[in-house]
Formats: structure tokens, C-alpha cells, sequence
């Protein structure tokens, strides 16, 4: 044959048959059918012991129960149906998955809400299905999602959109109309960013913290900058959202109320997910204008009174009392009533305090009561004071805001300009005219004097010019002074606090004029001229420093006696140690520590002399330990970082961090950069170099480290007459001529 050579082949007859096999290889798979929908009687359906849940889990029987009688069974059971001993169906059916339904049922059932023979919908499975009945209950427990908690927010969304209220939907879905609110805020979050956290680029603690803005622009602002930041921390992102706002807590907003400010069109932020104080205050401007307006109100409440002036502001500079007056005044006097009910509540006081003598803790209503006993009688001993009407016409009050937001007024002052003149001398018994009769100058009652209102204006900020941002700067005039002003007013609080140390000053001042004429190199001023500043940095009135002199001050007012003519009787009163104390006190508001430029124009202050007051501040800084960062400057945008060019806050961070973390920022624009700085310098303990105290070497040069160690030992030793009691000490009578001295 011409193919024999050709082997393996099948006859031709066969082929077709292959072919054949191959089409019903393909056509092997049937289509599946899915089990039909019935309605089962309830009564004749059981629980089945396939079911593989067997720990409860997720919402309670009595929950779900809830649910379905008010929205009825949203998904089938499965069932299959019961058979007997001999493999025939029973006309029962048994259900392997859908246990928690079928409870649920039952429960409505027992509360007469469902007939025990109505029809449920079921999927009855054929009995023999090769898929056993526990594979059907696990599969079903098994193959089922929960919401992304995206689409929960969305959904709740869409429901209140339809009409639905907060609390329906809480008591509809058993939670609370809290959890609500805070899932509809998160849903009113920017889309870009849902998008993003639907693909897991953010998390839901940084979604949340987003929700404390309604701002979308903002927020995505506020993503694209987290993406140049190391820092992605929810707080992170609440400040930066809240920056431009005023805390509900701020003394303005409790000045105000947070119900004046809605009604005048604000709107207050509230972060639903941590806690927030109360919420921000989104239009700061519109805060400004009604603190201003109620308090320009307040003002001229006050001036009705009778003054002369009075000048309101939400913050008075530090020292504003300095060069003024205080009139006298007296405590309003109690009436009949008043009198007879302090009697009443002190006598009710004692009652308590004996019956409860040795008791340790006392009832809770009983506790309350002495408390309300206390605040009573503190209404009714702190009187209103009274003052001369003649006085009041020359004298004035100012008004701010303490740190609650309540009025904090100072009457009773009379400025310099507005003193009466002194009336020359005419006759032997050296009055003129009626002056006796009219002791302060003042011929016209207080009722016509015409009172003034004036509000003192918040200081401007310098603004910092950043055209060449590689080149490190010299620090502004107006900074240096503001950074000087308050390390003066903390080695003020530091040099009050070293007797020794303020007494050596002073002596030290005081050689210096006597035996070298003309050097006052010293910033000391021996006559105890308060230091003013005319340049302050906000805040600076409610410094810890500040507060600590004015504390000390006024402990040292209520001690000494009213009267100057009774003074120098009560200082001879006094130990040494007491007296050292008053002494550096009264010395330490001479302390002059501020830096400030000069002119050769200008003779008041040359730039020598400013730089040797400097130099010596420093001395004073170390002998009496002066730490500002312990008297509570830190680095603030407003303080310092705001005020500065980009370079000096990339240095001033990689001094206190390194070089890496300053890099972390070096992108940033200049507002950021600096908040940014803030962040990061809160306790890293880092100091301007106009607040820094240089070392001895750096001042004065190796060769004085001995020479001020043997100072300072020397001035910790207080001066004999201000050692205190000591036995072994001077005689009385020399006591009493050291006295004398130190007196003049």
C-alpha cells in the first residue's frame, strides 16, 4: 500500500465517534436548581441539633424579635423536611440554618404579636442533598459580610435625608441617638477623603478626627499636608482643623455666652468623638465684635458711677497700676437685715461644726450645706467698697476680663495729669481760701464730672519679612525687647526670691554712685524705679511670673498698715528675715533687664550702657539661679516662631532636636512650618538667645569663674542686720542704728 509505512492510526469509520466523546465531555456539568420558596406554618417547623451556633453573639433574640415586627422577615429560613424511620417525610420540617430566626418567631409568638400557625417564608432543600445540613448552617454563618463602616455612615445619611429623625433611627437600630450623630457626622465628611478610607488610605481615627470641620476644602488641605509630614496623628489633624477658632473655654466666649455669639449668626464647632471642652467658636471676628460691644456696654455701666474715665479692654498690659494713685475707700456697711442674717448663718455654722465635731467625714447634705453657709457669708463680707464722690471726679476704673470670663474692675485711680494742684501758701495758718474744707482741690460734686469711656486697643504684631528665606536675620528690635521684657519680669520673680542676692545689688549699686562717679552699669535702679515695658508680648500679664509677684504683692499689702505715718513702726515689728524679704521684694522692681535700640540721637540710653546693663543681668541671672524655662516660656508661634524668618525656625528646632527633624519641616510654608515648630519644641526645653543666660566664660572670660564662685558663696550669707535673731549678734541699741542705716 502507498500509506502502509503510516501506523497508529484509527479507521476512518472510527473518527467521528472520538469526535462525538470529546461534545459530551463538554456538556457533562448541569446546570444547577435552586430550591423554590415556600410558605411553612410556624407550628410546624423545629430546630434542628445541626445547627453549629451554639454561642450567642451579635443582637439579642429580643432585639432582632424587635426588628422583624417592625420591618417582618427580611431572609428565608432553610429548611429540610423531617422524615421517619422508614425515610418518608413526615409533613414537619426541621431547620439546620436560621436558628436565631426562627427564635425570634417564637418570641413573637409569646407576645401575641404572631399567630403560632403563620405562614413563614421558607427554602425547603431536598432530604437527601448530598450537602449535609451542618455545611448549610456553617456555610451560612460563614459566608456572610458585615457593612463597611463607610457604607453605615452613608446609610444613615440617606435616612435622615428621606425624612427619618436621630432618635427613630437609634431606637430602630438599638443603639444610641450619641452613636448616631456621630456616624451621620463622619458621613458628612469630605467624599475625596471617604473615597481614600473606602481603599484603606486613612483610618477610621484619623476620618474621625477630620469630622471636627465642615470645611471640605480644608480638610483635603489638611490631607495633602499629612502627606509631607512625618506627624499623621488624629491630634495632629485637630489642630491644624482648628487653628483659626476660639475654644469655647477662652475667657471671651465666657464672657459673651455661647448663646449670644449662635444668636448673632456663629457656629460652633463640636468634635462628637473626643472631648472637645465645649467646641470651638468658628468666627473669631464676629466673637471680637460682641466681647467689644458688651463690654464697651459694661464699661459705661461703670462710668455711670461717677468717674472720671474708665478704660476697658479684654486684656491691660502688666504693670498698668504703676505710676497711678488709689484713693481711699471704705467697705460699704452693713444693713440691719444683712447684719441679723451673718449673725444667723454663723450661728448655724458653729450648731453644725459641734454636732459633727468628731465625726471624719461628714454626710453629703451636710457638707453641702456648710459649703452654701461659707458662700453666703462671703457675699455678705465682702463688701462693696464705698469712695468720696469729690475723689471719684478725678480718679478713674479699669475693666477687663479675668480667666473665667467674669468683669475684673479696678476702681479708685487717679492719674498723674489728673492730680489736684497744690495750692500755694497765703496765710499764717497756711490754708487758702476753703481748701480746708475741700482737702483735694475740687470745687464741683462728682454727679457733674463727665465720664469717659476708653478701650485700650490690643498691641500690633510685627510682621516678619521673609524675601531672602536662606539668610539668617538679625532678630527684630520689637522681639528682642518683647523676649527681654520677659526674662526681666522672671529675674525680677527670681531676684524677690534671694534676699542675699538683692541686698548685694543694691549695695553694689550704691558703691558705684558713691566712689565711681558716672558708671552705672548696674540694672539696678537704687531708688526702686519700677521698670516699665513699653513693648509686651500677649500673655505676658497672666505669665507664672507675674502671678507671683502680684501674689506676693498683695500678701505683703494685706500685712503693712494702711497709713505711711504707721509704717516705719510696723517694719521695726518685723524680724530679719521678714524684713530681708520686703526688702528684695521692693528691690526687685528696679530690676531692669531690657534690651532696646539706641541713637546717637537719642542721649537717654547709649548703646554701651545698654550692653553693660545687659552684662550685669547676667551676673544676676546666675547668682540667683534664673531658669525660664521653669518660670514658663515656651516657644509659640505668637511668642516667637510666627515672628521669625523660616531659617531661624529650622535652627532654632535643630538645636533643640537635630538636624533630621528641622528637615522634616524644611518644606513647609511659613505658616505651618511654624505651628509645625511649635509641636515640636513644647518640651524640648529650648530658649531664644536673648532669654539664654551665658556662662561665665562666655561673659566675662575663664579668669572670672573663681571670682563669682566666691561671690556668690559671700552672698548667700544675709548682712548681720538682716540675719534674723541671733544670739550672738549685735546689742540692741547697734541693732537699732543698723536700722537707721538701711532705713536712709
Amino acid at each position: 500500500m502507498a500509506f502502509g509505512f503510516v501506523t497508529g492510526l484509527q479507521p476512518r469509520e472510527s473518527l467521528p465517534a472520538a469526535r462525538h466523546g470529546v461534545t459530551d465531555m463538554v456538556k457533562a456539568a448541569p446546570k444547577i436548581v435552586l430550591s423554590g420558596a415556600r410558605d411553612i406554618p410556624l407550628d410546624l417547623i423545629d430546630l434542628s441539633q445541626s445547627n453549629v451556633r451554639r454561642v450567642k453573639a451579635g443582637v439579642s433574640i429580643e432585639t432582632l424579635a424587635d426588628d422583624i415586627a417592625r420591618r417582618g422577615l427580611l431572609q428565608s429560613l432553610n429548611l429540610r423536611p423531617t422524615l421517619d424511620d422508614e425515610g418518608q417525610e413526615t409533613g414537619r420540617f426541621h431547620l439546620p440554618a436560621g436558628g436565631r430566626r426562627f427564635r425570634a418567631l417564637e418570641l413573637l409568638v409569646k407576645r401575641k404579636r404572631l399567630a403560632k400557625n403563620a405562614p413563614v417564608p421558607c427554602i425547603v432543600k431536598n432530604a437527601h442533598d448530598p450537602i449535609s445540613e451542618e455545611e448549610d448552617s456553617l456555610a451560612e454563618n460563614t459566608h456572610r459580610e458585615q457593612l463597611h463602616p463607610l457604607d453605615q455612615f452613608r446609610g444613615m445619611k440617606r435616612l435622615i435625608d428621606q425624612g427619618d429623625d436621630i432618635e427613630t433611627i437609634a431606637a430602630t437600630f438599638m443603639t444610641t441617638p450619641a452613636v448616631v450623630r456621630q456616624r451621620l457626622k463622619l458621613a458628612s465628611v469630605s467624599p475625596a477623603l471617604h473615597e481614600i478610607y473606602a481603599e484603606d488610605g486613612m483610618t477610621l481615627d484619623q476620618l474621625m478626627a477630620f469630622s471636627v470641620s465642615d470645611d471640605h476644602a480644608r480638610q483635603e488641605q489638611v490631607w495633602e499636608l499629612l502627606a509631607h509630614s512625618w506627624n499623621k496623628e488624629p491630634s495632629f489633624i485637630r489642630s491644624k482643623l482648628t487653628e483659626n477658632t476660639v475654644r469655647v473655654s477662652d475667657k471671651r466666649a465666657l464672657f459673651v455666652g455661647i448663646d449670644a455669639y449662635t444668636e448673632a449668626g456663629g457656629c460652633v464647632l463640636r468634635d462628637l468623638f473626643t472631648t472637645d471642652d465645649g467646641g470651638w467658636l468658628q468666627d473669631a471676628a464676629l466673637l471680637d465684635t460682641l466681647v467689644a460691644a458688651k463690654l464697651q456696654a459694661e464699661a459705661e455701666r461703670i462710668g455711670g458711677e461717677g468717674w472720671k474715665w474708665v478704660t476697658a479692654a479684654v486684656d491691660l498690659p502688666y504693670g498698668h497700676l504703676g505710676s497711678l494713685r488709689e484713693i481711699d475707700s471704705d467697705p460699704a456697711a452693713l444693713t440691719d437685715t444683712e447684719s441679723a442674717r451673718a449673725e444667723a448663718l454663723t450661728a448655724e455654722g458653729n450648731a453644725i461644726e459641734a454636732e459633727y465635731e468628731d465625726v471624719e467625714e461628714l454626710p453629703e447634705d451636710v457638707a453641702a450645706r456648710i459649703d452654701a453657709i461659707d458662700d453666703e457669708l462671703a457675699g455678705l463680707i465682702e463688701r462693696p467698697r464705698t469712695y468720696d464722690p469729690r475723689e471719684m471726679g478725678i480718679a478713674g476704673a479699669f475693666v477687663s476680663l479675668d480667666t473665667d470670663g467674669s468683669l475684673y474692675i479696678e476702681r479708685g485711680w487717679v492719674r498723674a495729669e489728673d492730680e489736684p494742684p497744690v495750692e500755694a501758701e497765703t496765710g499764717d495758718d497756711g490754708i487758702e481760701g476753703d481748701q480746708a474744707t475741700d482737702p483735694i482741690g475740687l470745687q464741683q460734686p462728682a454727679s457733674s464730672a463727665r465720664s469717659s469711656v476708653v478701650t485700650v486697643a490690643a498691641a500690633a504684631t510685627d510682621d516678619t519679612d521673609d524675601d531672602d528665606e536662606q539668610i539668617i536675620k538679625p532678630l527684630p528690635d520689637r522681639l528682642v525687647s518683647e523676649l527681654t521684657a520677659h526674662r526681666t519680669l522672671a529675674l525680677q520673680d527670681a531676684f524677690a526670691a534671694s534676699p542675699s542676692t538683692a541686698f548685694a545689688a543694691v549695695l553694689h549699686s550704691m558703691v558705684l554712685s558713691a566712689f565711681y562717679h558716672g558708671r552705672t552699669e548696674s540694672c539696678l535702679g537704687v531708688s526702686v524705679q519700677r521698670t516699665s515695658f513699653p513693648n509686651q508680648a500677649p500673655g505676658m500679664k497672666d505669665s507664672p511670673s507675674a502671678r507671683s509677684i502680684a501674689a506676693r504683692h498683695e500678701a505683703w499689702e494685706k500685712r503693712l498698715p494702711d497709713s505711711d505715718k504707721d509704717l516705719w513702726d510696723a517694719l521695726m515689728l518685723l524680724d530679719g528675715g521678714d524684713q530681708a524679704a520686703l526688702f528684695a521684694h521692693c528691690a526687685s522692681f528696679g530690676v531692669n533687664a531690657l534690651w532696646e535700640p539706641t541713637s546717637r540721637y537719642d542721649g537717654r540710653v547709649s548703646a554701651h550702657g545698654v550692653e553693660r546693663r545687659l552684662a550685669h543681668s547676667h551676673v544676676l541671672a546666675r547668682a540667683v539661679g534664673l531658669d525660664m524655662v521653669a518660670a514658663g516660656w515656651k516657644p509659640t508661634v505668637e511668642n516667637y516662631l510666627g515672628r521669625v524668618a523660616k531659617p531661624r525656625i529650622l535652627m532654632a528646632v535643630a538645636e533643640a532636636k537635630d538636624d533630621q527633624t528641622a528637615g522634616l519641616i524644611d518644606h513647609l510654608k511659613k505658616g505651618d512650618m511654624a505651628r509645625e515648630a511649635e509641636r515640636l519644641l513644647a518640651d524640648a526645653d529650648w530658649l531664644p538667645e536673648p532669654l539664654r543666660t551665658p556662662m561665665i566664660e562666655d561673659a566675662f572670660g575663664p579668669a572670672a569663674v573663681d571670682r563669682d564662685e566666691s561671690v556668690e558663696g559671700d552672698a548667700e550669707a544675709l548682712p548681720a542686720f538682716l540675719g534674723g535673731d541671733d544670739d550672738e549678734g549685735m546689742a540692741e541699741d547697734d541693732l537699732s542704728d543698723a536700722y537707721a542705716i538701711a532705713a536712709e
